[in-house]
């Protein structure tokens, strides 16, 4: 049996399939199979089903709903794959013979490991393709996936199809790639780079004319649609056809780029508005800059030092693969330290800088071979030896990151994580940070930066209290900077005592709910085994914030140990635990707030 998630949701034996008929438990196993072999949470999966307005036994009916998917399986013999219940949510396992999203992306990261042999990269391509059947999700009726799930799966299909027919051009297959990209442009039309394929391929069949008149038909469909100009990929392409130029991918990307030039800008595929929606942020993209960044000097200097250091080995002009890894708690200051010093080494990395983030918007962890493809696609054309700097954003556990470490010369990889990743370090080597928050002195730095000395050096002390009331945590720091500065007139003294309330519900923008201390805290916690959750709400709401057991035993050292590599606690044997006041008082509040629930009902 094999589930079918690439077309209407079915169940297929062999050439025989069977189209679910829209109803609640399909939705349910649409959710579950996107998130195959993971847990996928109770709140999600009834949201899913039921829509932000859930009914108040949506949680009863959601343990009916499982009921029903198992008596559908037992219905159709479905044996191998099964729904386990697990606390907090549902987790359903599946292989790439038995679910076809699996199986493509399986694929998909096969082709990857094919780079350099297009033949064989094209054919494993299209049998990738031939998976998807039909309207994505056709048969399963929830807002919450079309809106959350659909733009992503639809997201790789498209960078699948754009990777074939730049193979099928590379190859000088020019007519077979028509065939593909006359559909591609017309169901897809803001997707920029389909046009600049078709119209390559156009000219280099000799049809200069349809060539231009397809350029100036994409170009009035996004200005009059979007209000953008091409790009400038588009743009610099008719141009090489108005001068009657030689143009195809293999020749411009295996053209040197003159010294002094400047560097190209690794972006994604997707970045602009497809159909009238937003599309699902990208995996890759260039890396942003960090306004006002202070303190981490020491972490910094070491850093810049390590990633442009020439080797001994060759003759002290070369440079051997290097991995720097950043751990720490949520919101400790890692991507921003990170982007910041790929700022500072751009120079000794010709091939550019890029980011790769290693988790969706939702907390999500990305697929490997989906980021792999990524990555392979923005780094084409970059010639051997030439030094690139990877940023690996987020990264969820070792697996995920090992196929996209540097190996060969000149290679580099700045990691951030939240847990720990002894065992990579332990395989692959590398320099470790563990970031630790502010001392008062750089907390009292970034409110001079982001502020301006005249702002902060006329009430001083009222700056020194207001770092103390953020724990001196970065990203507690960087919200009240933001709040600060759309409020000029605020006395810092007045905000002493606004933020003095409350401080763990004021550290938050409204207008961007991803940032808040409440927010990033809880998404960690989200992606933690629920007992892993429960045991640092009980350490938290401990007598102090060091020690070396939990005095009642609930909490055994096991789990203390996964809770530090987590970044949730830090030291540890032979010394004692210690939690950070900021995520204490969290600990705190959350125990609080979920007494109170559980009272209520």
């Amino acid at each position: 049996m094999r589930f079918q998630l690439l077309g209407p949701l079915s169940i297929a034996d062999g050439a025989d399939a069977v189209v679910l008929q829209p109803s609640k438990p399909t939705i349910l196993l649409a959710a579950l199979l996107l998130h195959a072999n993971a847990v996928v949470s109770a709140e999600y999966l009834q949201r899913a089903v039921w829509g932000e307005d859930q009914p108040a036994t949506a949680k009863a009916a959601l343990q009916t709903c499982v009921l029903r998917l198992r008596r559908l399986f037992t219905k159709h013999g479905v044996t191998e794959t099964s729904i386990e219940a697990i606390p907090g949510g549902y987790r359903i396992t599946a292989a790439p013979h038995s679910l076809d999203l699996l199986g493509f992306r399986e694929q998909v990261h096969q082709a990857v490991q094919l780079a350099g042999n297009p033949e064989a990269e094209l054919y494993t391509l299209k049998d990738a393709l031939s998976l998807w059947q039909g309207s994505l999700l056709a048969n399963v009726r929830s807002d919450v996936l079309h809106r959350d799930e659909v733009p992503r799966l639809l997201e790789e299909r498209l960078r699948t199809v754009e990777r074939v027919c730049d193979l099928l051009l590379g190859m000088g297959h020019c007519g077979e790639a028509l065939v593909e990209l006359w559909t591609a442009t017309r169901v897809y039309p803001g997707y920029e780079r389909f046009h600049e394929q078709l119209i390559e391929a156009l000219y280099r069949t000799g049809r200069q004319a349809q060539a231009l008149a397809e350029y100036r038909r994409v170009k009035e469909f996004l200005l009059k649609e979007l209000g953008v100009d091409p790009s400038p990929a588009l743009q610099k392409l008719e141009l090489a056809i108005l001068r009657g130029e030689e143009v195809g991918a293999a020749e411009i990307e295996r053209t040197p780029r003159p010294q002094g030039a400047q560097r190209p800008q690794l972006t994604s595929a997707v970045t602009r508005v497809i159909d009238g929606e937003t599309p699902a942020e990208p995996a890759v993209g260039p890396v942003p800059t960090v306004p006002a960044f202070t303190g981490r000097a020491a972490e910094t200097t070491a850093m810049v030092a390590r990633l442009t250091a020439p080797t001994a080995a060759h003759g002290g002009d070369g440079h051997e693969p290097v991995t720097v890894l950043l751990s720490g708690a949520p919101g400790i200051g890692k991507s921003a330290l990170a982007h910041h010093v790929a700022h500072l080494v751009r120079d000794s990395f010709p091939a550019g800088q890029l980011l790769v983030r290693m988790t969706r918007p939702d907390g999500e962890p990305r697929a490997v071979a989906e980021v792999s493809a990524e990555v392979a696609h923005a780094l084409r054309g970059r010639r051997e030896g030439e030094r690139v700097l990877l940023v690996l954003d987020d990264v969820v556990d070792a697996d995920q990151v090992r196929p996209l470490l540097p190996t060969g010369t000149g290679g580099a990889a700045v990691v951030t994580s939240r847990m720990s990743l002894a065992g990579l370090i332990a395989t692959h080597g590398g320099w470790v940070h563990r970031l630790s928050p502010f001392s008062e002195a750089e907390s009292y730095a970034l409110l001079l930066a982001a502020l301006g000395a005249e702002r902060v050096a006329a009430e001083a002390d009222a700056a020194h209290q207001l770092s103390a009331l953020c724990w001196h945590f970065p990203l507690a720091l960087r919200i009240l900077t933001v709040r600060l500065l759309t409020r000029p007139g605020l006395r810092l003294g007045d905000a002493v005592d606004w933020l003095g309330d409350d401080p763990l519900a004021r550290l938050a923008l409204a207008d961007s709910p991803g940032m808040s201390v409440t927010g990033v805290l809880g998404g960690a916690l989200d992606r933690l085994d629920p007992r892993l959750s429960d045991a640092f709400l009980r350490v938290g709401a401990g007598p102090t914030a060091a020690f070396r057991a939990v005095e009642d035993g609930s909490v055994p050292e096991a789990v203390l140990e996964r809770l530090a590599d987590a970044g949730l606690l830090e030291d540890g044997p032979p010394g004692p635990y210690r939690m950070h006041e900021l995520l204490r008082a969290y600990a705190r509040r959350t125990a609080r707030e979920r007494f109170r629930r559980t009272e209520k009902v």
